[in-house]
C-alpha cells in the first residue's frame, strides 16, 4: 500500500490528508471505535463511578498533576467600584507562591450568603474586563450571584510576555502566550492546562473565605478558552455545583481533521490513547446540574457537540439524574452571545437559585477596561513580578534535569530510555528488524551518479518515498549515508547540492521524506502551523513525531544495510535542521551508524525549556523527555563513533555560539561553522574521508 496522499471521508466531509495524517488519523480512528464500545458498555451508576475514578486518575496524570500542598493565597483587595445593584471587587491572590492571579469580585447589593460562580475568561486579550464578559458577570450579579472573575495567565494584567517599551505582548497576547509556554511545559511532563486549573482551583479555595458565599452553591461558567476551562474544573474541582461550559464541547472525530488541534492547553498527552473524548469532561460531573452551550455555525463543530450532548445525556440518564444535564445551541458563530448568556443564567436560576420563574439579561453599561485593572500599572509584570508559568516550568525542568535517569546510564540503558520515551515499537533496538519491502519507482542519470527513485516500507501498510543517489564511477562495496532534509528528499539533490557532492565523493545517498518531511508533509488549518497541530495529533494518540520519523530512519539503514553495493560498516546518518536532531536520535539508538552530523539543529531540549522565547520547536517535542534524558544525554550513546555538530542555532533559530552549545557533551568529534556560501565538501571534506 502506498499512503502519499490519501482521501478520507469524515463527518466533517472528504479531506486530502499528508501521509503523517493518515497514519495518525488510522490510530486515532481506532481508539474511538474501541471507545464508543467502552461507553456503550456502562449500563449501572457503579460503572459510572468507576469511569469518572478513571477519567480522573489518567487526567490528573496528563496534565502534570497538582500541587501537593495549598499555598497561602494572600488575597488582597485594591479598590472596589461601587454599581447599581452590586459592587465591584479589585483582588489579587497568589495561587501559587508569587504567582499572582488578577481577578475581580462582583458582589450582589443586599445580604448573603449568595451562590456565586468562578468566571472563566476566554481567549480575549483584556481576559475578564472583556466586555462580553462583563456582560456576563453584571448579568449574574444582578440576579444574586457573587462572581470571581480572574485573569488565565497570558491575558488581562497576566501577559507573561509584556514588554513595557512596547506596551504589549512580545508574542501575541492569549493564545500566542500560551503555546509559546505550553511547549515547554509539555517537555516536563505538565501542560499549560495545569496552571490555568490550579487558579480556578484556588479561586473556589477563596470563595470559601467569604461570609458572602454560600460553600454549596459554586458554579463555573465560561466561553471559548473559559469553557475549555470550565470543563476541566469539572473533572478537577468536585466542590462545584454547577457547570455551564459554552463553545467548547463537540467531539474529537468532528474536531480533528477541520479545524483540528487548536490550542497548549487544549492538548493532553495520550488524551485520545487512554480512551477518552471531549464527554469524557461531562462525565466526570455527572450527576451534578451540567448545561452545555454550543453555536451552530462554531469552529467547534455542532455535530459533535450534539453527538456528545446525547452520549452525556445517556449517563445522566444511568445515574437517575437526566433532568440535571442540558443542551442549548444558537444559529451563531463562536462566542458567548447574548443567547448563550441567558441560557446559562437560566439554568443557574433552576439550580442554585430554585428559581421557577425566569427573566432575561437586562440592559446595563459595562465599565471601562481600565477601571477594572487591579494592578498599579495594568499588568503584574510590571506592578509586582513574581512568578510566570515559564519560570515555574523551568524551576521544575531544573528540578528534573539534576536528577534523569540518564545521568550515569550505559549505552544499553540510554538507548531503552529513548526508545520507551518518543515511542518506538518493540523491537526496534535490535537487529532483528529484517529488509524493509522497497518498490522501485524509476531511475535516471545524473553527472557521475545515478538516481534511484524508491518507495520504503517502514510499517505495515506505511511506504514513504525516498530518492538515492549512487556513484557509477567507483566499483565495489561503497560507503553510504541516511540523509535527512525536512524541507524534502529532493531539496539538496539538485546539481550543486550537498547530496551530489556526498555521490560524487563515493557515497551511495539515501534522502527518505520521514513522515512530516516533504512530500509526506501536514498542512495546518485555522491559522494553526502545520508542524503543531501533526505534534498535537501523534501526542494525543500516544505516538511523538520524533519517533514515527525515527521509525522511518531505522528502516532506512535497514534497507541499505542489505544493498549490495553498500558497505555495512559505514553507514553514516546526516541530518539538517529538525532533521540534525533526528540524526543524533537516530545514532543514538543505531549502533551500525559508522558516524554521524547534525547541521543547523538545537541541541538540548533544556535550552528551549530555559530561553524566553522560542521559534519552530513543536516539531522536536516528546512529551516528558526531560524526565529521563536530554539532547546532549545521547552523545554519550554515539561515543567513540565519530559525531559533528555544525552551525548549531538557538531555539529561536539564530546561531549559537560554540561554547554554549555544547554543554556537557563531551565526545563530540568536532564542532563548528559553515560560513556563508561553503560548499558541502569544504566544510565536511574530513568528516567524508573514508
Amino acid at each position: 500500500m502506498r499512503w502519499f496522499v490519501v482521501t478520507v471521508c469524515s463527518a466533517s466531509g472528504l479531506l486530502a490528508q499528508s501521509q503523517i495524517d493518515s497514519y495518525l488519523s488510522a490510530i486515532a480512528r481506532e481508539h474511538w471505535e474501541k471507545r464508543a464500545v467502552a461507553i456503550e458498555a456502562i449500563r449501572t451508576p457503579a460503572q459510572v463511578l468507576e469511569r469518572q475514578a478513571y477519567i480522573r486518575e489518567k487526567m490528573t496524570a496528563s496534565i502534570g498533576g497538582f500541587p501537593s500542598q495549598r499555598t497561602p493565597l494572600k488575597a488582597r483587595v485594591t479598590g472596589v467600584i461601587e454599581r447599581d445593584g452590586y459592587r465591584i471587587e479589585k483582588l489579587v491572590y497568589e495561587s501559587l507562591p508569587n504567582f499572582y492571579v488578577t481577578a475581580n469580585v462582583y458582589v450582589p447589593a443586599g445580604a448573603g450568603p449568595f451562590p456565586a460562580a468562578l468566571g472563566v475568561a476566554g481567549h480575549s486579550a483584556n481576559g475578564k474586563a472583556s466586555s462580553t464578559y462583563q456582560h456576563g458577570w453584571i448579568a449574574m450579579a444582578k440576579r444574586g450571584i457573587l462572581v470571581l472573575a480572574f485573569d488565565p495567565p497570558g491575558q488581562g494584567e497576566r501577559s507573561e510576555y509584556f514588554d513595557a517599551d512596547l506596551g504589549r505582548s512580545r508574542v501575541g497576547i492569549g493564545t500566542s502566550e500560551h503555546m509559546m509556554t505550553g511547549v515547554q511545559c509539555l517537555l516536563t511532563g505538565s501542560n499549560y492546562a495545569r496552571y490555568e486549573t490550579w487558579d480556578g482551583i484556588r479561586g473556589f479555595d477563596y470563595l470559601l473565605t467569604r461570609n458572602d458565599v454560600d460553600p454549596k452553591r459554586i458554579a463555573v461558567a465560561g466561553n471559548s478558552g473559559g469553557g475549555t476551562q470550565s470543563a476541566y474544573l469539572a473533572v478537577f474541582e468536585p466542590r462545584l455545583a454547577l457547570a455551564a461550559p459554552s463553545c467548547y464541547i463537540t467531539s474529537w472525530e468532528n474536531l480533528w481533521f477541520k479545524p483540528g488541534p487548536q490550542d497548549a492547553e487544549q492538548n493532553f498527552p495520550g488524551f485520545i490513547a487512554d480512551g477518552f473524548d471531549f464527554g469524557d469532561f461531562l462525565i466526570s460531573f455527572a450527576p451534578r446540574p451540567l448545561k452545555l452551550m454550543a453555536a451552530i455555525q462554531d469552529f467547534f463543530p455542532i455535530d459533535g457537540a450534539r453527538k456528545t450532548y446525547a452520549e452525556v445525556r445517556r449517563i445522566y440518564d444511568i445515574m437517575g439524574a437526566a433532568d440535571r444535564v442540558g443542551f442549548f445551541e444558537y444559529d451563531d458563530t463562536h462566542g458567548w452571545s447574548k443567547p448563550r448568556r441567558e441560557a446559562t443564567y437560566q439554568w443557574m436560576d433552576k439550580w442554585l437559585m430554585e428559581k421557577e420563574e425566569y427573566a432575561g439579561e437586562p440592559e446595563f453599561e459595562t465599565v471601562l477596561d481600565m477601571s477594572l485593572e487591579v494592578t498599579p500599572t495594568g499588568q503584574v509584570a510590571t506592578s509586582f513580578g513574581g512568578e510566570t508559568v515559564q519560570s515555574l516550568n523551568r524551576a521544575e525542568a531544573e528540578r528534573l534535569f539534576a536528577r534523569r535517569p540518564a545521568i550515569g546510564a550505559d549505552g544499553a540503558r540510554l538507548r531503552q530510555l529513548v526508545a520507551a520515551r518518543v515511542g518506538l515499537a518493540p523491537g526496534s533496538l535490535n537487529n532483528a528488524r529484517g529488509g524493509p519491502r522497497v518498490v522501485t519507482q524509476g531511475e535516471s542519470d545524473g553527472e557521475g551518479y545515478r538516481i534511484e527513485r524508491l518507495g520504503i516500507e517502514t510499517e505495515k501498510g506505511v511506504e514513504i518515498p525516498a530518492v538515492v543517489l549512487s556513484p557509477v564511477l567507483s566499483a565495489g562495496r561503497k560507503p553510504a549515508v541516511v540523509y535527512l532534509n525536512p524541507a524534502g528528499r529532493f531539496v539538496d539533490a539538485k546539481s550543486e547540492g550537498d547530496m551530489v557532492a556526498l555521490a560524487r565523493a563515493g557515497y551511495v545517498v539515501l534522502s527518505p521524506d520521514a513522515r512530516g518531511f516533504g512530500e509526506t508533509a501536514a498542512r495546518g488549518s485555522s491559522g494553526y502551523n502545520a508542524s503543531w497541530q501533526t505534534s498535537m495529533r501523534a501526542m494525543l494518540v500516544g505516538k511523538t513525531v520524533i519517533g514515527i520519523q525515527l521509525t522511518d530512519v531505522l528502516r532506512c539503514f535497514d534497507y541499505l544495510a542489505r544493498r549490495g553495493d553498500v558497505d555495512t560498516a559505514r553507514i553514516a546518518v546526516f541530518g539538517k535542521g529538525h532533521g540534525g536532531v533526528l540524526a543524533l536520535y537516530a545514532a543514538a539508538i543505531e549502533q551500525g551508524f559508522q558516524k554521524a552530523a547534525s547541521e543547523g539543529a538545537v541541541l538540548s531540549y533544556m535550552d528551549i525549556v530555559r530561553a524566553r522565547v522560542h521559534e519552530g520547536m513543536a516539531h522536536a517535542i516528546v512529551p516528558g523527555v526531560l524526565k529521563d534524558f536530554d539532547l546532549p544525554d545521547l552523545v554519550r550513546a554515539v561515543r567513540p563513533r565519530t559525531l559533528w555538530l555544525i552551525e548549531p542555532r538557538t531555539p529561536t533559530g539564530a546561531r549559537a555560539s560554540l561554547p554554549e552549545a555544547m554543554p556537557g557533551q563531551s565526545g563530540v568529534a568536532h564542532v563548528g561553522y559553515r560560513p556563508e556560501g561553503w560548499r558541502f565538501e569544504k566544510v565536511y571534506a574530513e568528516w567524508m574521508k573514508r
